[in-house]
């Protein structure tokens, strides 16, 4: 509850401004509305007098191409006037999509300010991004003029997402208009950012640098409302924030909760002042990606329906653990299944290894021995086969096998299958179509190996404060167990030598050579460059992988398959 106020002895005026994350799903706008009524309600009763809402909070982001449905956009418009109708004292700043009635695209991606039963104005977004996952000149008009809005004696300058970011370490383009600095120009004495910005795992530390390099710039406070929840692979975090003009942070909502700051606001006396919590602590990165790949599982399954539990295999390796304690922490332990499915290649540990893991995070698991199936079907082969050597078709019979006994069951109880490839693996190709690779979502195909192990040391030493995934599986070199004694470092390189290699061909997109300027032998970089590139096809067949880096499989990265490109070492 909003602590009550009074004016103080000068007599100075202020506001009081609730920056509020939601979590709405694309497309269910009736449920998106009731987010938003509950949200005007609570302000209403605290006495706020203004509310400020994520980035098309009344669709959701990315709506995509539903965005090309005249019915969506009619029942968003719809939707619109049903905010501004039931607005009231509380005025309400909330995004959404509008009608363009002029030439060009259909709609506008929108700011509406309403109160009392009225449109206060309109802003549209003008940065409209076309790099990695987004595609937004697709589907909305630009913005091509400024103004600021006059509200309760103070001049507010209205900003959309990407128009705050503004050319910082945008790496594909550059903009030639600054929104916030010509509002900024025309009197503003405060900017309004409406955010639907997707988290990645340095992005709570280069949101707060691009914000505070704005305050110092333009000398005014910037009130940051940011979307939260999971959509498909896309994880925003939250991260609400004032900045007060002194750059300095005076109020941060807590990643991934559906939560609000409450702010006091003094236009002439240029104070602003945090009157809920504290500023919330930005936790290590590696505690924001499990948070963020837990909430994705769990709005995956919930705003899509496909189940309300998992199956998984349980190798007795590093990376099904890893998601077997990401699903039952998302999910509960009573909504994850197991499976663990030895051959006559697996060690003893992939079994007993995953039963003390299972026993430790309280999930069922079952076993299915795969040796007897395994050389049915190399009987089967043999005709074809005969005189042939043991090979890669051979070992991928194993992962084959283990992906259809997992979509049986997913088939027969309704578990959804949860993909264990990490990001190294896709990367590299170390996986196999229609075996390790099926599912219905990739946990941690965003992530490379060296975070995956990482990250289990954390549960054990920060979240658990125990051993629940066994040392055994932590300290055991990774194989995929598809022949005698088999090793990754058989067919890969080291992961701490592979993977930032990777992160630098990938995320950075650097070249060859500019890759082995930074230590590594140039062969070995070539190799592994010729590697993730012969591999696309693969990935286009990938399961949809929740996204925590700056360059993630998917969407993200459009990689032609038909193609005759070589990275060379220039």
């Amino acid at each position: 509850m909003v602590k009550k106020y009074t004016l103080q002895t000068n007599n100075c005026y202020f506001m009081i401004i609730r920056l509020e994350q939601l979590n709405p799903t694309i497309g269910d706008i009736s449920g998106n509305i009731s987010l938003i009524e509950k949200a005007m309600a609570n302000a209403e009763a605290d006495k706020v007098d203004l509310l400020v809402l994520p980035e098309l909070v009344v669709c959701g982001y990315p709506p995509m191409d539903l965005i090309e449905r005249q019915t969506f956009l009619d029942t968003i418009y719809q939707a619109n006037d049903r905010i501004i109708t039931n607005s009231g004292d509380t005025a309400v700043l909330f995004g959404t999509a509008t009608p363009n009635n002029s030439t060009g695209r259909k709609c506008f991606n929108s700011a509406l300010l309403v109160q009392n039963g009225y449109k206060v104005t309109e802003v549209h977004k003008t940065l409209l991004p076309t790099y990695d996952v987004y595609d937004e000149l697709r589907y909305f008009e630009p913005n091509d003029a400024f103004e600021c809005i006059e509200f309760k004696g103070a001049k507010i300058g209205i900003t959309v997402c990407e128009d705050i970011w503004h050319n910082f370490e945008l790496p594909y383009l550059t903009y030639d208009v600054n929104p916030a600095k010509e509002l900024v120009e025309k009197g503003a004495e405060a900017i309004f950012n409406l955010s639907a910005s997707p988290y990645t795992r340095n992005k709570p530390r280069s949101r707060q640098e691009m914000l505070q390099q704005h305050v110092e710039r333009l000398e005014v406070p910037i009130f940051y409302a940011n979307q939260v929840g999971g959509n498909t692979e896309l994880v925003s975090d939250g991260d609400s924030m004032a900045i007060n003009s002194d750059a300095e942070v005076v109020g941060r909502a807590p990643l991934f909760e559906e939560s609000y700051i409450d702010l006091k606001w003094q236009p002439e006396a240029d104070t602003l002042e945090n009157i809920g919590p504290m500023p919330v602590e930005i936790s290590e990165k590696i505690a924001q990606m499990f948070s963020a790949l837990k909430l994705g599982l769990q709005d995956y399954l919930n705003k899509t329906g496909i189940a309300d539990d998992v199956v998984l295999g349980l190798s007795g390796g590093i990376d099904s653990a890893l998601v077997a304690a990401i699903a039952t922490e998302a999910l509960g332990a009573e909504n994850v299944v197991g499976i663990t499915m030895p051959s006559e290649f697996s060690s003893e540990g992939s079994v007993t290894h995953s039963q003390q893991l299972a026993q430790n995070l309280g999930i069922e698991l079952h076993e299915i021995a795969v040796k007897d199936l395994y050389d049915q079907f190399n009987t089967a082969l043999n005709p074809l086969f005969k005189g042939a050597d043991f090979g890669v078709a051979e070992e991928n019979l194993q992962p084959r096998i283990r992906g259809t006994l997992l979509m049986a069951y997913s088939n027969k109880f309704g578990n959804m299958l949860l993909n264990t490839g990490n990001k190294s693996e896709l990367a590299t190709g170390y996986c196999t179509l229609y075996g390790d690779m099926a599912g219905g979502l990739g946990v941690i195909a965003d992530l490379y190996k060296v975070e995956v192990y990482e990250m289990a040391r954390w549960l054990n030493e920060e979240y658990y404060g125990e051993e629940i995934i066994p040392s055994a599986i932590i300290n055991k070199s990774p194989s995929a167990e598809l022949r005698p004694d088999q090793k990754d470092a058989d067919s890969l390189p080291k992961y701490d030598i592979l993977d930032p290699i990777l992160e630098s061909y990938i995320e950075k997109q650097l070249s060859v050579a500019e890759i082995a300027e930074r230590g590594f032998d140039i062969d070995l970089v070539q190799d592994i460059v010729e590697l993730v590139d012969r591999n696309e096809y693969k990935r286009f067949q990938a399961v949809p992988a929740l996204k925590v880096s700056d360059k993630a499989f998917g969407t993200g990265r459009r990689w032609p398959l038909v193609q005759r490109w070589t990275n060379n070492r220039n």
